[in-house]
């Protein structure tokens, strides 16, 4: 396994690097697949101080695994984002054999509601455009956009997913219906899904 440590606004110590080494060759023995792992320390204000945020990412054939942690000492920030996600990979390898008939679960079906016709826009309003999106007045600024690529996936694979990287929602287009789709988590450890069809 590849390791790359990357400091923001921060200095990536010999110690630091040690430690990450350490920890990530005792991982390295109990996952498999995995090509490359990112550990990214960035300092971060902090009410009167400054606190740490280290992000680990787990990049290979499978789905990537992401966990991350603030301390006031980068070395705990890593610690603690270490054992996330540690939790985070026993917890989907004891739902991958726990669940393995997941896909004959029902979920609750939505109709689909009557979608309410946009209000004619007030010609007074200035009307910005932003990344090919209209904002009127001073509304919401699209601040993030992100593309992926991804096959299409079973539920099941679309959980196993959304728990490595520790979202509460997926997205994803299912293989049994080849519909976008949306997995998230409800109360209780239960999970919803949200297929997506287009009316014609």
């Amino acid at each position: 396994m590849d390791v790359t440590i990357t400091g923001r606004r921060i200095q990536v110590t010999d110690s630091f690097r040690e430690q990450v080494a350490k920890k990530m060759a005792e991982l390295d023995s109990r996952v498999d697949k995995v090509i490359r792992a990112e550990v990214q320390a960035q300092a971060e204000p902090r009410g009167s101080g400054e606190a740490v945020r280290v992000e680990i990412t787990l990049i290979g054939k499978g789905p990537v695994v992401r966990a991350e942690a603030i301390a006031e000492d980068k070395g705990q920030a890593f610690d603690e984002a270490f054992d996330h996600l540690k939790t985070r990979l026993r917890k989907a390898q004891d739902r991958r054999r726990t669940h393995r008939n997941l896909r004959k679960v029902g979920f609750d079906e939505y109709a689909p509601e009557t979608l309410a016709t946009p209000a004619e826009p007030d010609t007074a309003i200035s009307v910005k455009k932003v990344g090919g999106l209209e904002i009127q007045g001073d509304g919401p600024m699209v601040v993030r956009e992100k593309l992926f690529w991804s096959t299409p996936l079973t539920l099941a694979q679309a959980l196993d997913e959304m728990e490595l990287v520790g979202h509460d929602f997926f997205l994803y287009v299912d293989a049994d219906t080849s519909l976008p789709s949306v997995v998230y988590r409800r109360k209780a450890y239960d999970y919803g899904v949200i297929h997506v069809k287009v009316t014609e």
